[in-house]
């Protein structure tokens, strides 16, 4: 790392010491960190997303970093998750010990852990733990239920003015996975799947030893980020229209006047009004995209995005659980 990368993290875990708050690069997407063990910067990241206190942060850990003052225990098939996909773009729902803020976990009994696998990120939270906690508390760095940024420019974006005086952002290039990670409970007697992400659930049982299963309905109160059924929305209303629909949707719209922006595993036809991307037609792919395909067709001035339904296999299950959230998020609410 150069002498001017590490001088700015220096200065990033300077700012986190003093209460501030960092925006901070994951493989996954750019976070909006900050002490997790400090209760008014920690309030910050809630004021500037606008997000409801209920709902829980993840705190970022080092590599090797001891979990033991901040968990009441950590389970053998933790243990087991960690040591395979620690760093990495797992997050695991453990209980929490008592000095852990209630305002990190939305009041809950138990706080969600991860280990980034990205230099900077790795690099900011040692730097961190020699001057302070060394546990950074950070939801995704966008406003509450919009599109999670990818790129630091994403978070200059969404901020503004707050970018320098109020939010310290490290520039750590493009996200390598570029949705959130995959969220695994493992309070119970079997882990259970909170959220979905590149880690699939199949992959995490073959480690852990034990099935990991979906959470049954009806709960209130988010047990993690992500959960909510309207999230991850652009400003523009979002359809999820399935391939054999496809061109009749666009038609409509046209006909109707409204200018129309696509995302389509297809290339451009190049039809007047509408405002086309081409997806990747691998998942992983599709899912490095997805944000900024996103935030590239918001700002196209389109009247709706049109977004072709991706395979309903289980590669594509964390793509198909973005987008579903996302459409639900940016359609208006039934009266």
């Amino acid at each position: 790392m150069s002498d001017g990368a590490t001088a700015a993290i220096d200065a990033a875990a300077r700012w986190l010491a003093t209460g501030g708050v960092v925006a901070l690069p994951t493989e996954t997407v750019y976070g909006l960190g900050a002490d997790a063990t400090n209760r008014a910067a920690v309030g910050t990241i809630f004021r500037l997303k606008g997000r409801p206190p209920d709902h829980p942060l993840i705190v970022h850990v080092a590599a090797g970093a001891d979990l033991s003052p901040w968990v009441a225990d950590v389970p053998d098939v933790a243990r087991r998750l960690m040591a395979a996909f620690w760093p990495g773009p797992l997050t695991l729902i453990l209980r929490r010990a008592d000095r852990v803020p209630p305002e990190v976990t939305g009041g809950q009994p138990t706080v969600g852990l991860r280990c980034p696998d990205h230099p900077v990120a790795q690099a900011l939270l040692a730097a961190f733990a020699r001057i302070g906690s060394g546990l950074v508390a950070a939801p995704s760095a966008n406003r509450f239920g919009h599109v999670s940024p990818t790129t630091a420019q994403h978070v200059r974006d969404e901020f503004g003015a707050a970018v320098g005086p109020v939010i310290h952002l490290l520039d750590g290039g493009p996200c390598r996975v570029g949705i959130e990670s995959t969220i695994v409970d493992v309070t119970g007697p079997e882990p259970m799947l909170l959220r979905p992400g590149t880690l699939d659930a199949e992959a995490l049982a073959a480690v852990a030893g034990l099935p990991v299963r979906a959470p049954g309905a009806g709960r209130q109160v988010p047990q993690a980020p992500g959960m909510l059924a309207a999230h991850y929305a652009p400003r523009t209303p979002l359809r999820l229209v399935p391939g054999r629909e496809f061109a009749a949707a666009i038609a409509r719209h046209r006909d109707a006047g409204d200018r129309v922006a696509v995302l389509a595993f297809a290339g451009d036809p190049g039809l007047p009004g509408v405002e086309w991307q081409q997806a990747p037609a691998d998942a992983a792919g599709y899912a490095h995209d997805l944000y900024a395909s996103l935030r590239s067709l918001d700002d196209r001035g389109a009247a709706v995005i049109l977004v072709e339904t991706p395979p309903q296999e289980t590669a594509w299950l964390a793509v198909l659980d973005r987008l579903g959230r996302a459409e639900a998020g940016s359609l208006p609410a039934s009266p």
